[in-house]
């Protein structure tokens, strides 16, 4: 059972993880193409508490 519940929180930390990485590259990324901080604040949140259709998104909109 224990094993189970430390599998289970080790997941959960490597996705939350996984989810700031993301956010920060999005973040960068978005500075790096010039875009203007806010823009680039509005992907980091975006990214952050919609991980993965918000990546989705703004790969597609990052090339516009």
């Amino acid at each position: 059972m224990l094993e189970m519940v430390l599998l289970f929180l080790f997941i959960i930390l490597t996705v939350f993880i996984l989810d700031i990485i993301t956010s920060i590259w999005a973040y960068r990324d978005a500075r790096a193409k010039g875009n203007s901080k806010e823009y680039a604040v509005i992907v980091l949140v975006g990214t952050l508490f919609f991980p993965v259709i918000g990546l989705i998104v703004y790969l597609i909109i990052r090339n516009d």
